[in-house]
Parts: C-alpha cells; structure tokens; sequence
C-alpha cells in the first residue's frame, strides 16, 4: 500500500519543528507492514491518506480528498475522543519523519480531573491514568525527552515514574504546564533532582494560583533551583485586566 501522511500544523506554519505523534505511530505501522510511506503531496494518489491536526484555527486544506482519515482536536467535525488503534498506539514512534526531530517525545500519564472551561482534554481523554514507563518512550540515540502529559502531578504514578528519571542521564522537559497548586516540599524535591532540557515549566491560568506559584517558586530556591529556570503559562482570555494582574504578580521574580 502507498500511504500519505498529512501534517495540518507542518503545512501551514512553515516554521514548524514539533513532530505529530499520532502520524509518527501511524507510520511505524505501516512501514513494519511493508507499505510505501511519504508525506502526502496532492498531485499523487495514495491507497491511504491519514491527516492530523491539533488547532482549530489552522486552515483546512481543500485538496484533501474526503475518504482521508481525519483526527486530531482541529477537526470539529470528528469525534474528539477519537483515538488511534491500541495495536498503533503501541508502536514506537517513527522519528525518521521528522528530521530535525533530535529528541523523543510522548506521555507517561493521559487525561486530566479537572475541568478547566477553556481545555477540552478531559472530554477528550477522560481521567487521569498511568500511560506509559518512561522507558518505553526513550531513544537510543538521544539524551532529550519531551513529556506531554497535561498534569502529571496530580497522580501518584505520574509523580513515582519522575522520581525514577532522577539520575537516569536523560534531560527532560514538560511541555505542557505544572499544576504549582500540587507542589508541596516532597515534589519539589523531586524536581529539583531532575535534570531540565532547559526550563521547569508551570501555568497560571487564573487568580488562583498566583499564591501556589509563588510558593512553588520558594520551595524550588529552597533546594537550589534559581527563579529564572522556571516558566510560566499564562493563559490570556477576553479578561484583559485578570491577565495583566497575574503577569504584575509574577514580574517580581524576574
């Protein structure tokens, strides 16, 4: 079979350098097959077109023929609890796709217990559980991983499998934003341990948690981890004036 693989967020922002998880499983998948796989360019015909896209505001594109498998939160017109296969969401990701991909990348922990009106990942995801360990998702010829996970500190083994990375010669990064209302002296042990690809990042979405992040903020210095290593999220909605007391709150600790 030849089968395309159509990247929404690649096509459209031609800066784009993170890779799409689901199109790097789905081509593992059928290149351990033995099929045929290319990004999908419009002029050609494929058996098979699979295309993904994360936001709602990247364009559609119109050549895409209508029999495409679809997915991602960007479609509004697919389901969005809409998941890959169990037999292709195992497969290690096929990082040859994205060349300048020199890191791994993936989640420990899926789903989340809040319900955050702005986030559609419980509705997506469900509740929080264990994914995967940490080394199913390591490469060998890298020392970098990215985590995913959308709050992994609000579970037990979101937290142990952390705790296991200490020391373990991989630099980590969590993209998406801490929760610093889960931070208490134990946690921010843990990740004072940890060795950061760069940043230890957290979110302020709202009012609320300017106080738990400023306490995060002490309780890292206090086990030797200086301010300007942590970042910050700040979630800036049609209230203007609450985004702009978070950042004041914020700027003090430069």
């Amino acid at each position: 079979m030849k089968i395309g693989l159509h990247d929404a967020e690649k096509e459209h922002f031609k800066h784009k350098t993170f890779p799409n998880l689901a199109l790097m499983k789905i081509s593992a998948y059928h290149k351990g097959k033995g099929d045929d796989v290319e990004w999908w360019n419009p002029l050609y015909r494929y058996d098979r077109v699979y295309s993904s896209k994360v936001f709602d505001f990247t364009p559609i594109d119109p050549y895409l023929s209508d029999d495409a498998i679809r997915g991602g939160t960007g479609y509004r017109d697919i389901p969005i609890d809409r998941t890959l296969p169990d037999e292709v969401d195992g497969m290690f990701p096929d990082y040859s796709i994205y060349l300048k991909c020199d890191y791994a990348v993936g989640y420990l922990t899926r789903g989340c217990p809040n319900h955050c009106r702005w986030c559609v990942v419980p509705r997506k995801e469900g509740n929080i559980r264990p994914y995967r360990e940490w080394q199913e998702l390591v490469r060998d010829d890298s020392d970098r991983l990215v985590l995913m996970d959308n709050n992994i500190l609000c579970c037990d083994y979101g937290i142990q499998q952390l705790e296991s990375l200490i020391g373990s010669g991989y630099r980590i990064d969590l993209n998406q934003g801490m929760d610093a209302r889960l931070v208490d002296r134990e946690i921010a042990q843990i990740l004072s341990k940890l060795t950061w690809i760069r940043h230890i990042r957290f979110s302020c979405d709202q009012k609320s948690q300017i106080e738990p992040i400023q306490r995060t903020i002490d309780l890292l210095k206090e086990n030797g981890v200086k301010p300007y290593r942590v970042f910050i999220y700040l979630l800036v909605t049609d209230d203007l004036q609450n985004a702009s007391e978070r950042v004041e709150a914020l700027k003090r600790y430069k």
